[in-house]
């Protein structure tokens, strides 16, 4: 099975099956209940089940109807004003069928329609109100324009909490038969950050490389970075020993083929579990930031990085 067709093939069909987003479940249950659904804009973090959402929404409320009162369309890739007045626009017209209420039409990625493309909409929200209702899913509300934001009930997802990607990644490896231990799923939560795509696109990964997920596996699918491996990095750098934490650096970038952003960012949450007083902290972590943001404008990552390490012993030898 290809990438990503365990995130459709897991995917809830109902709102009940959801977890994690209790509170907006509810909210979106009472309007199926009623058969009276606003415009809505579901914004939150990647892979939190907005779009998931808005289809369970879509089929509890249709039924056996779903296929001909539903559309979705995906910004990202048609973000122009055509598609307002072409698509959106001869959907949003039209009748429903079945004895539906209305129609949805659900717009994912929908921050990255353009200004003028966003301005066109609000208008055919508005007029076709009462045969269409639209559904806006997008990860930054803020990109949405006030006119649209104000026309919408807004529903924020919240990033899902580890027992609700537990138990989900655990049903998948059981229904298919794949050794998930302990230590691969923790480096699966500690990767996913409540992202439940991520999880299961992880999991899904590590199955098809290795006959049980362990968390080398995981990290060496994923990419990124093992904690335990920059965790030592820090404590050799506080230790004072420069040329063995710089040794440990050159490997994770060099030998293991590991961005500078994603270790610098790594680092990050490794400052942040650290043992250390609030001031070395905050000085660790304004450090940490200036190494990123010098990364990210195209300054050497080995540099970047070896300063930060250095910085990080000589502030430990002074404390």
């Amino acid at each position: 099975m290809s990438m990503d067709l365990w995130t459709e093939k897991y995917r809830p069909s109902t709102l009940a099956d959801i977890v994690g987003q209790e509170s907006v479940i509810r909210s979106l249950a009472k309007f199926v209940e009623n058969r009276n659904i606003p415009h809505c804009l579901f914004t939150g973090p990647p892979g939190t089940s907005k779009t998931t959402a808005a289809i369970a929404m879509a089929k509890d409320l249709f039924a056996e109807s779903f296929e001909q009162n539903f559309m979705e369309l995906n910004a990202s890739d048609e973000r122009g004003i055509e598609v307002v007045r072409n698509q959106i626009k001869h959907f949003a017209r039209t009748l429903p069928a079945g004895g539906a209420p209305f129609k949805i039409l659900v717009l994912d990625e929908a921050d990255h329609l353009t200004s003028d493309a966003q301005h066109a909409l609000r208008r055919t929200m508005e007029a076709n109100a009462a045969s269409c209702r639209m559904v806006l899913i997008c990860n930054y509300s803020s990109r949405i324009i006030p006119p649209i934001q104000s026309r919408c009930a807004i529903f924020k997802f919240a990033r899902l909490s580890d027992e609700s990607v537990t138990g989900r990644i655990e049903y998948i490896a059981k229904s298919e038969n794949v050794k998930l231990v302990s230590s691969g799923k923790e480096a699966i939560l500690y990767l996913a950050e409540g992202d439940m795509r991520t999880a299961i696109n992880l999991l899904q990964a590590a199955a098809a490389a290795s006959r049980s997920v362990t968390d080398e596996v995981v990290y060496a699918i994923s990419g990124q970075p093992d904690p335990k491996r920059v965790h030592e990095m820090l404590l050799v750098a506080q230790s004072g020993k420069c040329d063995a934490a710089l040794q440990i650096l050159r490997d994770l970038i060099y030998h293991q083929g590991l961005s500078s952003l994603d270790l610098i960012r790594q680092v990050h949450r490794e400052i942040m579990k650290q043992d250390v007083s609030e001031h070395l902290r905050m000085v660790f972590l304004e450090r940490t930031a200036e190494a990123e943001f010098r990364i990210s404008e195209g300054a050497s990552g080995e540099v970047q990085l070896g300063a930060l390490l250095s910085f990080v012993g000589l502030q430990k030898e002074s404390e």
